[in-house]
């Protein structure tokens, strides 16, 4: 009784109040809070302060930037109806409306002109291998069709896996260490209205994650850029629950150097042994890997799934006793 009430007190306040409308509507900064607004900072950053204090929103820093949006649980769904009882042709929210639109519109410009910018090298390697379309099916066919609540999209780049796989997951979290992506990656997910999709920055060696929290992971085209791959695939491992499943989608070992020289790829592709044994020592079970040949690039989709503990246990208790054998 006493947080609710304590997070209603939080709410019951007009500036509070346009501050939960504006973030249900996607993810904002502080900087865009008080362009729409028309208030200072530190007065914005006091109320933001508040309702996350509530549990209401939630807060993250993505670089020198820091986003809030509606909290997950309890707090969120408050929240959310909340926000449904207010009138929307009130004059003040419809003036937010109009200003939140504008804030979206420069979010947009500004993630197509870097878009622009670096699609011609996007566009040159997708003309080696098969159509994107192609993998976005196996992908599909690969995840589990009922039960699957929790997505992460590991290297999430422009949101792209995020959108082919919202329709099948409760809820999906893409990450990703560039920034410039990322503001590909909102205006994208954005302009498809998941709502239900969110990014963050992260490092994938060091997801600021919790162990078990995710039902599927997806590592799409992510490992050829990678210093320490296997470092990569144990974090993926770390966060899958039991039974969940990650599948790392990539390149066969191939000869095209001037992918290295001219685009930053550290691997050129990887063998289905390689890939398999990182999976082992990240204490998945692989599965059959899934060869899509193209010209002269051939994609490889390597799943994979975590073993219940007492399936761990057997596993282990066999690959002693074949250590063992005269």
């Amino acid at each position: 009784m006493q947080e609710l009430l304590a997070r209603l007190r939080a709410a019951a306040e007009p500036t509070r109040l346009r501050l939960l409308r504006l973030c249900s509507a996607g993810e904002l900064t502080v900087s865009e809070f008080t362009e729409i607004l028309g208030q200072s900072q530190p007065r914005v950053s006091r109320h933001l302060k508040l309702l996350c204090e509530a549990g209401l929103l939630d807060r993250f820093r993505e670089g020198s930037w820091v986003f809030y949006r509606l909290a997950e649980g309890a707090g969120g769904a408050l929240a959310r109806r909340l926000v449904e009882l207010v009138p929307p042709a009130d004059p003040v929210i419809a003036l937010d409306r109009e200003r939140l639109a504008a804030v979206k519109h420069q979010r947009a410009e500004a993630a197509n002109a870097y878009f622009r910018a670096n699609a011609a090298q996007w566009d040159r390697i997708r003309s080696l291998h098969v159509d994107d379309r192609e993998v976005e099916a196996a992908l599909l066919s690969l995840l589990p069709r009922s039960g699957l609540r929790d997505l992460l999209d590991i290297g999430t780049g422009t949101g792209r896996i995020l959108e082919v796989l919202a329709p099948s997951v409760e809820r999906a979290l893409g990450v990703d260490l560039s920034r410039e992506m990322l503001a590909v990656a909102r205006v994208n997910l954005e302009r498809a209205r998941l709502a239900h999709c969110a990014i963050r920055q992260a490092d994938m060696y060091q997801l600021p994650l919790s162990s078990g929290s995710f039902d599927a992971a997806v590592i799409h085209q992510v490992l050829h850029y990678a210093e320490r791959p296997a470092r990569a695939i144990a974090e993926a491992a770390r966060v899958l629950r039991p039974g969940g499943c990650l599948v790392t989608v990539d390149f066969a070992p191939h000869e095209l150097e001037y992918l290295r020289a001219e685009h930053a790829h550290r691997r050129l592709g990887f063998a289905d042994a390689e890939v398999m044994q990182w999976y082992r020592d990240a204490g998945l079970v692989p599965e059959a890997p899934v060869r899509l040949r193209g010209d002269p690039l051939t994609v490889v989709l390597w799943p994979a799934r975590r073993p219940a503990p007492a399936e761990r246990e057997a596993i282990t208790a066999a690959s002693a006793a074949v250590s063992v054998a005269p």
